[in-house]
């Protein structure tokens, strides 16, 4: 069996326990939650152990088949118990479903449905929001409404609809109470990072419970959703490769958002396209991703699959912006010099210097630059040369155990890292994109793209779609702000 699975089953039932302390000491709004999840963790703890006795005279064959049943089951019970709980519990399950953690691919494609295909709530309630949002039936609001939703998720689900004036669209309704339900997700926050702190004792959970929770805030507004999915429309109206829905303000309110409706490829379907236009998807989800940070500044911090609509040639739609984090100039200034001093001109020592004065590294920790550059050039990897990069599982997995693993060579630099506020999402992207690129076996030169899309260098196009982008900068008028964006 996987160590990675174990290791899950036995966290996912510490966490249940951790749950249920909490709501016998008076988390009483939490409680139905702490039940669901501390019978997930009971239900896991006893399925292991009657595993086990099981495998105790059965053969080598049959103690496989016992492990994959363990699995299997295990993971069932995960989806079916997060999908119904939705909110901050539900993303984590999202996270485990395209982050590489060495499950087995049954396992990882049981949990992918947390991704867009969680259980939906009943077309009663989601009517019964539009009445309270827009002010009357869906069927009075829209001349067409499609009860069924074609995507469900952790804060609300998508419905189709057609407007007065004849436009499709797609219609996102929020959960009723999925607010107390996050709040009462957050206030757990110390079941949560326990096992954080035992592994990392340098990192400051409360500063990453404060991000979070000021991040899962802002995504319940979706008022605020619609004015950043604007923002980005905007700036991409044209993009030959990027595509952002434009929001229709007069059907949005602040738990329903309407904008136009996309049909595309869902990230299953292009993991069996051929190995070239798999390579072109993931080279726009790269200049989208690390474009948007440094040329707008901002970045959907929930970057998996079921945010991406896939077309041929390189194009994709990018959905969901209610996880938007704004980066300050300061912050953009960080990642620049980090750049810098780890790719273009290697300066351990001041590379040191930056992630100790944003408070990644104590200024007194005892390990040498060297070590320190090692350790942290294992991120920049793929940028590092002029030259061709394949992403794969094995490096997805690799940099999930260089963050998670505390042993090894770098172990105990690891435990004297702190997450500063800045990088708490931005440490989400990279995991997330990074996952997909090895799932995709995404092969490109990435320095040569990377140089494209970084301001503080601004290189010349090096492949056909930076060709295209930089001729759709100089026909829109918003070049040089999307060069190689």
């Amino acid at each position: 069996m996987s160590r990675w699975f174990r290791r899950i089953a036995i966290v996912g039932a510490v966490v249940g326990i951790a749950y249920a302390a909490r709501s016998r000491l008076g988390e009483v709004s939490a409680i139905g939650r702490n039940a669901t999840v501390a019978g997930m963790g009971a239900r896991t703890g006893g399925r292991w152990a009657a595993t086990q006795a099981r495998k105790t005279f059965a053969s080598a064959e049959r103690r496989d088949e016992l492990d994959a049943e363990f699995e299997m089951k295990t993971t069932e019970d995960v989806v079916a118990s997060l999908g119904n709980l939705k909110g901050a519990m539900m993303k984590v399950g999202q996270m485990a479903s395209y982050l590489d953690l060495g499950l087995p691919e049954n396992v990882r494609m049981t949990l992918a449905q947390l991704q867009s295909d969680a259980p939906p709530m009943a077309p009663e309630l989601a009517a019964q929001v539009i009445v309270e949002e827009l002010g009357a039936a869906p069927d009075v609001v829209f001349a067409e409404w499609d009860p069924v939703p074609i995507a469900s998720a952790s804060i609300g689900q998508v419905h189709r609809a057609m407007t007065h004036d004849g436009q499709a669209v797609a219609v996102k309704v929020q959960y009723p109470g999925v607010g107390d339900a996050i709040e009462a997700d957050l206030r757990t926050n110390d079941a949560l990072f326990a096992g954080l702190r035992v592994l990392f004792p340098g990192i400051d959970t409360s500063t990453i419970t404060e991000e979070l929770r000021e991040r899962l805030s802002e995504e319940l507004d979706y008022e605020l959703e619609a004015r950043n999915q604007q923002y980005f429309a905007d700036h991409f109206d044209g993009h030959p490769y990027i595509h952002v829905p434009p929001v229709l303000p007069e059907l949005s309110t602040r738990r329903v958002m309407t904008s136009e409706l996309v049909v595309g490829a869902k990230f299953d379907e292009v993991l069996e396209w051929r190995q070239s236009e798999r390579n072109l998807i993931a080279e726009t989800l790269f200049r989208f991703t690390f474009g948007s940070i440094y040329r707008l500044a901002a970045f959907n911090g929930d970057p998996h699959p079921g945010n991406y609509l896939f077309h041929e040639g390189g194009r994709i739609t990018f959905l969901d912006f209610g996880l938007v984090k704004h980066f300050t100039d300061e912050d953009t200034e960080l990642f620049e010099s980090l750049i810098v001093n780890m790719v273009i001109e290697p300066n351990f020592a001041q590379f040191r210097h930056d992630i100790e004065a944003a408070g990644l590294l104590a200024k007194d920790a005892p390990f040498s630059n060297e070590l320190i550059g090692e350790y942290f050039s294992y991120f920049y990897d793929f940028v590092l040369r002029d030259e061709e990069f394949t992403f794969d599982d094995d490096y997805s997995a690799a940099g999930v155990r260089a963050i998670f693993e505390t042993g090894g060579e770098h172990g105990e630099l690891k435990k004297v890292l702190n997450v500063p506020a800045s990088f708490v999402v931005l440490q989400r992207i990279n995991l997330g994109v990074m996952a997909l690129f090895g799932q995709l076996n995404a092969t490109q030169n990435w320095r040569r793209i990377a140089s494209e899309v970084w301001p503080f260098v601004d290189a010349e196009p090096s492949t056909p779609i930076g060709e295209a982008i930089e001729q759709w900068g100089r026909t829109s008028g918003k070049r040089p702000d999307f060069q190689g964006l």
